[in-house]
């Protein structure tokens, strides 16, 4: 299937780590930008996190700039979200999607991206 499969949540304290990896099947990461994505309970899907093509850019939305990173190894047709420093406001389900280019970050150009995962639960919690 062409898809992405999402790994790498888990249930972590506040201050804690994770890192999600975003593993490509069925497709390459070639020429594609990939954005990370996470939707809390009872809220919209939205964008928190692109990198580009290349992985020379990158961007992310205020509430995570300085505490997470995104890179890519297009070697191994993955990319990947460390996530530092978690809050509990965190807590979502984190998935990837592919587009040309990064749009806008946020919930209105989630609509962009394809090749969606079923997602990588993370729960940050005492």
């Amino acid at each position: 299937q062409v898809q992405f499969v999402e790994s790498g949540g888990g249930l972590v304290q506040p201050g804690g780590s994770l890192r999600l990896s975003c593993a490509a099947s069925g497709f390459t990461l070639d020429f594609r930008a990939v954005g990370w994505f996470r939707q809390a309970p009872g809220k919209e899907r939205e964008g928190i996190s692109c990198i580009s093509s290349n992985g020379r850019s990158t961007n992310y939305v205020d509430s995570v700039k300085g505490r997470f990173t995104i890179s890519r190894d297009n070697a191994k047709n993955t990319v990947y979200l460390q996530m530092n420093s978690l809050k509990p406001e965190d807590t979502a389900v984190y998935y990837c999607g592919a587009a040309q280019v990064c749009h806008t970050l946020g919930a209105a150009t989630t609509s962009l991206y394809h090749y969606w995962g079923q997602g990588t639960q993370v729960t940050v919690s005492s």
